[in-house]
């Protein structure tokens, strides 16, 4: 490869993307930074003056264009119907898709630029006869959860140059550079909730919310009231405000009939869940197929059977139940420390 090959770097003005750039330039690329800007307003300002110090202390080209419009509507609209379905979305993977490995490629192309670099801490393989995502070497900061639908053509142009680090790692190189992104805290859990609090962000929307329903234990017994099903996620035990023998936990979320069922904690035990939507970064045939499936981001991933029930919706049957399955999240299929494919629990 030559050693002036243009690379785009998704810059955040965060220190992950930051050291990103600063690899790129050590292995001799000519690297392009680029900086989306997702929300509006005075609580997510600054970012972009981040970024554009990051090329300044790096001297390399620096873009900054406004991706508000489809952040909105390919992201955040999504997350907000989901909650109305009774459901919890991961906001990041469809980010992922359409935004950073979507639309930034699209940008990449216009400038004629063949390679997108990000801060994921992932690994794309390309020693085979087809790339394939891998695990990050550091296990606490490993994110292939977040980019199981990057498809093979996708991954062919995306570099992840933290691949083969742990965090301490990428701090040293940060301080070797001596670079300002070092002293900035560590993003949040979803960029456009302030202070994570979902429900104040929901509330504050332009939508049709279910009001209070009954909350009904499994075997049919009205116990109380909820003030909203958008309210509550799978395994939540928390201030349910009702009275039971034994500690309850949201086992269920019935939005068509505004209920919250709860049930004891074996309620929440799951052996078979349907997976909707379903991507292969290579096609599949041999069903049933022996995966560990993960089934959100902090979970240990758990041996599984996958049977396709038809083009897009697989069935999943664990060899031990999973607790908190939960609708609306991503499960993702691996064979090794490889991504071969996943979707949308149902």
């Amino acid at each position: 490869m030559s050693s002036k090959q243009k690379v785009l770097v998704a810059l955040s003005g965060g220190i992950d993307s930051a050291v990103t750039a600063a690899i790129l330039l050590e292995q001799g690329f000519a690297v392009i930074g680029v900086y989306m800007q997702l929300l509006s307003g005075a609580d997510h300002s600054g970012a972009d003056v981040d970024a554009a110090l990051v090329a300044q202390e790096l001297g390399i080209e620096f873009y900054s264009i406004d991706c508000r419009e489809q952040f909105a509507q390919q992201v955040i609209n999504n997350f907000c119907k989901e909650y109305q379905r009774g459901r919890t979305p991961n906001p990041c993977v469809l980010c992922n898709r359409y935004l950073k490995f979507g639309h930034l490629l699209h940008f990449a192309d216009q400038l004629g630029i063949e390679y997108l670099a990000t801060g994921h801490y992932a690994m794309v393989d390309k020693s085979g006869s087809y790339p394939v995502l891998r695990r990050g070497k550091d296990v606490h900061k490993d994110q292939s959860y977040f980019l199981f639908t990057l498809s093979g053509e996708q991954l062919a142009r995306v570099m992840f140059p933290l691949a083969d680090l742990t965090k301490q790692e990428v701090q040293l190189i940060a301080q070797r550079w001596n670079l300002s992104a070092l002293h900035k805290a560590e993003s949040q859990d979803i960029c456009f909730i302030p202070d994570n609090d979902y429900i104040s962000f929901l509330e504050n929307q332009p939508l049709n919310l279910t009001g209070s329903g009954a909350i009904v234990h499994i075997n049919g017994d009205q116990l109380g009231q909820h003030n909203g099903i958008h309210r509550y996620t799978i395994g939540q035990r928390r201030g349910l405000g009702i009275a039971w023998p034994d500690p309850l936990y949201v086992v269920a979320i019935d939005a068509a009939d505004n209920r919250i069922l709860v049930g004891e904690r074996s309620h929440l035990d799951t052996s078979i869940l349907h997976v909707k939507n379903v991507l292969w970064t290579q096609a599949q045939e041999n069903f049933p197929l022996r995966v560990d499936c993960r089934i959100r981001y902090r979970h240990r991933e758990a041996m599984a059977h996958v049977t396709m029930l038809d083009k897009h919706l697989a069935e999943v049957v664990f060899d031990q139940p999973q607790t908190g399955v939960t609708p609306g999240q991503s499960a993702v299929f691996y064979q090794d420390d490889c991504v071969i494919g996943g979707g949308w629990i149902k």
